[in-house]
């Protein structure tokens, strides 16, 4: 095609630009200049190929293959828990935008780090409850979900889903665990991981039991394994922790303690067990005559003996209030043990000032023998013309 262009002239209804760069350089004003246009096919042919070779690179790189849809799977169920677990995510050439887990048909949360983990644990969960779980995958190819999964918790009497991971225990010890997980239908399995229930030990120390503590895993003794399979159930695990205080045999039945009182006296770190308080011998009535009495042949009147009556009120007193006093001195001591050394010398001044001022409460049959010796006494005075003489003041001065 051949064009004919007149430089310099502008037409009315065609506004042309034209690079001066390509005009002749003998051009000027109002010069005519024939401009030849054709079609190159030639160029046309090379530049489809090259196209097609990108577009077919573009395909066999980027879309050959798809981003497979998540194998979802169940790893392990407790009465309370579940854990799931899935094949590892093929994305092809795609990009990873997110991974969702749903539980009938919530969504539960998006997973940390799909990439390298490819398991999970749901707790919380209900008794013996059905539920359904499945996996959402995002990716820039698009959006793909995995199968539905049907899961049902345990009931308190299916100890199956029961996994033990063992720490340091003596033989005898691991094998009866053994023996005793096996028929309770449980496993053991090698190292804590995530689906392990259990970590039962005896010591605590080793790697295996700090990696118990840092997952957060119930550390327990082996006597849990025992209980569980008595009652035939799943049990507690708060008695059975490998820091819980064991319960002992009762006080009287430990070694070293027969004969002892269980009330203990803690001073400090120090335990002292009170002796048994013996039981107070019960009094004895003097039958005999005293003889300090006057014979009815006598006419020689006798002494009224004061120390002889203080004595007999003194040891009536004394045998009837033993128990109480007993008593009295086992709570002082064991006030004067907890406290310091002040303590002990003002309890003891106050014990002494006690039996300073109290008096033994002599018994009716003691106070019956005093009156009639005293009235023998009287009567014998008034014969012979002697005052009587008041004993009570005289003990009561004694003591």
């Amino acid at each position: 095609m051949l064009v004919s262009l007149t430089v310099g002239k502008v037409d009315a209804g065609v506004t042309i630009e034209f690079p001066s760069i390509l005009l002749p350089p003998d051009i000027a004003s109002g010069s005519i200049v024939d401009i030849n246009v054709t079609r190159n096919k030639n160029s046309e042919t090379v530049a489809e190929r090259s196209f097609r070779e990108l577009q077919d690179s573009i395909l066999s790189c980027f879309g050959a293959a798809e981003p497979s849809a998540p194998v979802l799977r169940c790893r392990n169920a407790t009465q309370t828990s579940v854990v799931l677990e899935w094949d590892p995510i093929q994305l092809a050439t795609a990009d990873l935008i997110s991974l969702a887990l749903y539980r009938n048909g919530q969504k539960a949360g998006n997973i940390p780090k799909p990439l390298a983990m490819h398991t999970t644990k749901i707790s919380g969960l209900a008794v013996d409850t059905e539920y359904t779980f499945h996996l959402v995958l995002r990716t820039t190819a698009g959006t793909t979900a995995s199968q539905r999964v049907t899961v049902r918790t345990h009931k308190m009497t299916d100890l199956s889903g029961i996994t033990i991971t063992t720490g340091i225990l003596p033989a005898a010890v691991r094998e009866g665990l053994g023996a005793a997980v096996e028929r309770i239908g449980a496993k053991i399995v090698d190292g804590v991981r995530i689906d392990t229930t259990h970590f039962v030990t005896t010591e605590g120390r080793g790697l295996q039991w700090e990696k118990a503590n840092e997952l957060n895993i119930p550390i327990v003794r082996p006597e849990w394994v025992e209980a569980c399979e008595r009652n035939g159930r799943i049990l507690g695990v708060t008695k059975f922790y490998l820091d819980a205080v064991r319960a002992g045999p009762p006080f009287e039945d430990r070694p070293g303690t027969a004969g002892t009182v269980g009330t203990t006296t803690t001073t400090g770190t120090t335990t002292t067990v009170a002796p048994p308080a013996t039981a107070p011998s019960p009094p004895q009535k003097d039958d005999q005559t005293p003889q300090n009495a006057p014979s009815p042949n006598s006419n020689q009147a006798p002494e009224p003996s004061s120390e002889n009556g203080a004595g007999q009120k003194e040891e009536g007193g004394t045998e009837s209030d033993s128990s109480s006093d007993d008593g009295e001195e086992i709570q002082e001591e064991q006030k004067a043990r907890s406290g310091g050394q002040d303590e002990q010398k003002m309890l003891a001044d106050e014990r002494d000032e006690k039996r300073l001022v109290e008096r033994p409460k002599p018994t009716v049959e003691d106070e019956a023998d005093d009156d009639t010796e005293e009235e023998k006494a009287a009567g014998q005075d008034e014969k012979d013309g002697k005052p009587g003489g008041d004993g009570a003041s005289f003990q009561d001065v004694a003591l």
